[in-house]
């Protein structure tokens, strides 16, 4: 099946990265009930530290590091990280009213959780329990909002925050040592497969001679 693909020039599926205006988008349409609080603070979370699904239900609350500029989240263990050599990761107070910072606390402080797991499982009455989301309830956070948006739920999946941040930036002008920063890559080439087609007219080389 591999090699038809191939012959036919089959291109791989990717999601597709929730870029940050429409990021923004989904955002507004969401209230303040406690689950809405927690999917605004997972989603701006998410994205801002461009983590994979499976890092963002790790954290507990000692993970959590205060900072005058916002805070520092210690990542203990990644995909690319299997001995637990752990890495920092800075997550600046936003501009704008979509502050990661601010709606992270907004929900900690609102959940009472001062230690244990961040993004806890919700009921339908609204009762937060004690266990940490897991890795795939992220992805059907993820298509559940961006449907509420009028977005094609199955154009996006866990990946599409970690993708919509290293191409958000990269269209701001970030270089791209400062959105591996974030990231977590080790070179440019792997990073280059998260930034989606809204970079492709960035500096683009026709663009400069025509």
């Amino acid at each position: 099946m591999q090699g038809i693909r191939r012959t036919k020039g089959m291109a791989q599926r990717e999601a597709q990265a929730l870029q940050r205006d429409d990021l923004f988008a989904v955002l507004e349409r969401m209230g303040d009930r406690p689950i809405e609080m927690r999917d605004k603070a997972l989603l701006l979370i998410g994205f801002a530290g461009a983590f994979r699904r499976s890092e963002l239900v790790g954290f507990d609350c000692s993970d959590v590091e205060p900072v005058g500029r916002g805070i520092v989240l210690h990542l203990r263990r990644s995909k690319t990280d299997q001995t637990g050599q752990g890495r920092k990761i800075a997550i600046p107070h936003g501009r704008t009213r979509w502050c990661p910072v601010r709606h992270l606390t907004d929900w900690l402080t609102h959940a009472g959780i001062e230690q244990g797991p961040i993004f806890r499982s919700i009921d339908r009455h609204g009762r937060i329990a004690p266990d940490r989301l897991s890795g795939d309830a992220v992805a059907t956070i993820i298509k559940r909002r961006v449907e509420a948006a009028g977005f094609d739920p199955a154009s996006f999946s866990g990946h599409s925050l970690r993708a919509g941040l290293a191409t958000s930036a990269a269209m701001a002008g970030a270089s791209s040592w400062k959105i591996r920063q974030q990231t977590g890559h080790k070179s440019d080439a792997m990073l280059a497969r998260y930034i989606r087609d809204g970079d492709m007219f960035t500096d683009n080389a026709a663009g400069t001679v025509l």
